[in-house]
């Protein structure tokens, strides 16, 4: 039945000035599409926020849903669940870590959260430091807040209050060390971790959290970053959390991000949402190695919320993992990934508006736009929308494709599934809105 008012009328909309809030009603979806409620089938190229990685409503795990339902809907934590234990194992095969255990919770934010509480309480410093980094998100509870370094947060939560300290980022096209490649940039942000851990005390710290890809604030860390952070933080015995809730799940490349360095990359924790479930359903989950799980085994586990590891979500969360396998989803974005970053790469070519294309590991990427490329200048100051992606994303829309756009950055997130001519097809779009809305490159 539909409303009697409208929705703008009603609810509070997350990430927006209420005032300004117009989007479609969406009635339905079906792969890599979404319905709207005026007839509209429009393709999803951010994957509603880097959520639908499976894309919408997939056949398997709605079937998983409702299979759980005709048994059993929800029983509290206390008491077992079939789907969470198999959800747990299905997790700790695909990152390897063997003997670990799996903490479940309603999504990302609260994943973090417990992610540093389990670090905290595993070493033995319950209000340790936690260095994060600037420009990075974890989430909008207020604790999650403190952890992210978001320009939209920083006048809500004091870090400080929490026991956050914000590193620099490596943010290679806007280098905050001066570094001539990728490379140093890399090194020396890694680096620049350790000097902090250094200069605070590593008596006084507990963990480093950071998002081995980064997602909506669109700095994707050159490829020396993470084996390096990982060496920091182990020479100075602190916990590495890994925040893959963006990045988890195929999205770039691999079931982990982290998973590109191998065993050099190897976290002590990390955090997963979004692509868990294929957003089919909320659920987070914070992945402990058998070291740290050890830790905690003779210890009261001051921690979880009602619906944490809910059956329903976890039955979801089965069979969306067992779909990315038996479809070959992580391949497949591995693939498709190197021919969408190919593809951007020759737009930058021939578009004197786009500054730097960053990604290729998966199907996600960032474009970034400047006002010029000489100096780098960008188009609108952080994190102000520039009318150029204002038309891009009406524009796009218009044309049945959803961009998604963050300040300068474009960010291009398409559900695993996409065909390959609707990704095509996208990209192309694209091409023709940039010429419509800027001069070529001659």
């Amino acid at each position: 039945m539909p409303p009697d008012r409208p929705e703008r009328e009603t609810v509070l909309h997350s990430w927006t000035v209420q005032s300004a809030w117009d989007a479609p009603t969406v009635i339905g979806g079906a792969g890599a599409r979404f319905f709207t409620a005026d007839g509209r089938s429009i393709l999803d190229f951010s994957s509603q926020s880097e959520c639908c990685n499976l894309g919408h409503q997939h056949p398997a795990v709605v079937r998983a849903i409702r299979d759980q339902a005709d048994r059993l809907c929800y029983v509290a934590n206390k008491w077992g669940a079939e789907p969470r234990a198999r959800l747990a194992e299905l997790l700790l095969e695909k990152s390897g870590f063997e003997g670990g255990r799996v903490f479940f919770t309603l999504g990302g934010a609260d994943a973090n959260e417990h992610a540093v509480k389990f670090a905290r309480q595993a070493i033995g410093h319950p209000r340790g430091i936690v260095i994060s980094r600037d420009r990075s998100y974890h989430g909008a509870s207020y604790v999650a807040m403190a952890f992210s370094g978001d320009a939209r947060t920083h006048a809500q939560v004091d870090p400080a209050h929490f026991a956050v300290v914000h590193a620099l980022p490596p943010y290679a096209y806007r280098s905050p060390f001066g570094a001539s490649s990728d490379d140093e940039c890399g090194w020396r942000a890694a680096a620049h971790v350790g000097d902090l851990i250094g200069q605070i005390g590593r008596d006084e710290c507990a963990a480093v959290l950071m998002e081995p890809n980064a997602g909506t604030n669109g700095i994707v860390a050159p490829d020396s970053y993470w084996p390096a952070l990982r060496q920091a933080a182990t020479a100075a015995g602190l916990y590495l959390i890994a925040d893959e809730v963006m990045s988890g799940f195929g999205r770039c490349g691999e079931w982990f991000a982290w998973q590109r360095y191998g065993e050099a990359g190897r976290p002590d924790l990390m955090t997963l949402a979004k692509g868990l479930t294929g957003a089919h359903l909320p659920l987070g989950a914070v992945v402990l190695s058998a070291a740290v799980a050890a830790k905690l085994e003779h210890q009261m586990l001051d921690a979880g919320l009602t619906y944490c590891g809910h059956p329903l979500s976890c039955a979801a969360g089965v069979a969306a993992v067992e779909a990315y396998e038996s479809e070959g989803l992580i391949e497949r974005s591995r693939r498709l990934g190197g021919e969408m970053f190919a593809a951007l790469c020759a737009l930058k070519e021939r578009h004197a508006v786009i500054g730097d294309v960053r990604g290729g590991h998966g199907l996600f990427a960032v474009v970034e736009f400047v006002a010029d490329r000489k100096s780098r200048a960008p188009l609108a100051p952080w994190p102000q929308v520039p009318a150029l992606l204002t038309s891009i994303v009406r524009d796009g829309l218009a044309a049945g494709v959803s961009f998604a756009v963050r300040g300068n950055l474009l960010l291009l997130a398409p559900p695993l599934v996409i065909g390959q001519q609707d990704l095509a097809d996208a990209l192309a779009l694209l091409d023709q809105l940039l010429a419509k809305h800027t001069r070529r490159v001659p």
